[in-house]
């Protein structure tokens, strides 16, 4: 991240300033934009529409951002360049130039001035300190000029790097997976932890260029999807700026080592209902209906104290743990249900508590269980 000259002259300023300058974040903000909704006929749509929110969320972030640089030698700057180069890149997709966001860039630094030179005389600033205030904003009006020229030239001409996210996204869907390490350096992307795969039913006129840099997009095919950290912050996203967005399913978090399986897992959750189906709310539904390897792995996790005993006894001993699980009821219950005797429910209880032993204690173990015995028990109905 670059050395902002704005971010350096904040530096110098006492950090109490800071402290007394945020709660007119909102309100210097708010006339930021009136006044460029004004003097820019670009920007002069219904406030409450997905334009009208784009600039108010652009020009609080900018205000916030200046406001948080006042006495801190080390600011975040993420947050604003990540807004101004999609701001950018937005305008080039939606077939403007950039004329009209630089003049509510240089509207939004006037109108800042104005408002908090009152403001600092009224807090004691002396000459000093509004000369540093005005240098700031003035660079800052700058930086995020330059800032927004940057998407916008990302998506006039799309870079090497773009073909080198691509490729990325490709990759971590393959299986066999490949070491990412080298292909995510040359892509410029961090990896994260875990990830969660957005699985679409189309990609028609999806607002990649609105996306998080942390998002990648594999959008060629059939099966279009989009990996990322923060699946409710992309969803957030799509769901305010596509005009005719497509239903998707959302996989739980994962290690990027099993993003092909969360990949399969969100696609299968696009069969479910709802415009946005977040997987992990569906997990029993999604997994009963698993015939590959993801389901098969799951069984051999959860169900390998049953692997010592004989196939016949194995799918009894599973019949009853799953009427166990299903009812948590004594013997008699049990029995009933399974149209055994209790005694014969008691042996077989004690036999799986001595072959699962505590994990029949562990609430995940146990929903783990219940998942893959129903699977079970829908694909051999009968033999149990």
């Amino acid at each position: 991240m670059p050395d902002y000259r704005s971010a350096q002259a904040l530096a110098a300023a006492p950090r109490r300033l800071a402290v007394a300058l945020e709660p007119h974040t909102r309100p210097l903000a708010e006339a930021v934009v009136r006044e460029v909704r004004r003097e820019v006929p670009e920007y002069s749509g219904p406030p409450e529409g997905r334009f009208g929110r784009a600039l108010a969320e652009g020009i609080e972030v900018a205000v916030r951002h200046c406001f948080r640089c006042i006495g801190n030698p080390h600011p975040d700057h993420s947050e604003w360049v990540r807004q101004f180069r999609r701001r950018g890149r937005r305008e080039f997709d939606e077939g403007r130039t950039l004329d009209a966001l630089q003049a509510a860039v240089r509207i939004g630094g006037r109108v800042a001035w104005q408002y908090l030179t009152p403001v600092l005389r009224d807090l004691g600033a002396g000459p000093q300190t509004l000369t540093t205030a005005a240098e700031a904003i003035f660079a800052f009006v700058d930086e995020l000029s330059a800032t927004a020229l940057e998407g916008f030239q990302e998506a006039r001409q799309p870079s090497g790097a773009e073909e080198r996210r691509r490729r990325l996204a490709t990759l971590i869907l393959a299986e066999p997976q490949p070491s990412l390490a080298g292909p995510a350096e040359d892509a410029g992307w961090s990896l994260p932890e875990r990830v969660a795969v957005i699985a679409l039913e189309h990609a028609e006129n999806l607002p990649a260029g609105l996306l998080d840099d942390e998002v990648l997009a594999d959008l060629d095919g059939d099966r279009p999807c989009l990996i990322t950290p923060s699946p409710q912050r992309t969803v957030g996203i799509l769901s305010g700026n596509w005009e005719k967005p497509a239903r998707a399913a959302v996989s739980p978090p994962v290690p990027l080592v099993l993003a092909p399986a969360a990949h399969r897992l969100a696609r299968r959750g696009l069969a479910l209902p709802g415009d946005v189906v977040w997987c992990a709310e569906h997990l029993d539904a999604i997994w009963l209906r698993s015939q590959d390897f993801l389901a098969d792995r799951l069984q051999a996790k959860y169900l390998a104290p049953l692997d010592s005993v004989s196939g016949r006894q194995r799918a009894r001993l599973g019949e009853t743990l799953l009427a166990w699980l299903e009812t948590r009821g004594g013997a008699p219950e049990i029995a009933r249900r399974l149209q055994v005797h209790p005694q014969t429910v008691r042996a077989r209880l004690h036999q799986l508590r001595e072959l699962f032993g505590d994990r029949l204690d562990d609430a995940d173990t146990r929903f783990g269980l219940h998942l893959v015995l129903r699977r079970q028990l829908g694909a051999e109905e009968g033999t149990l």
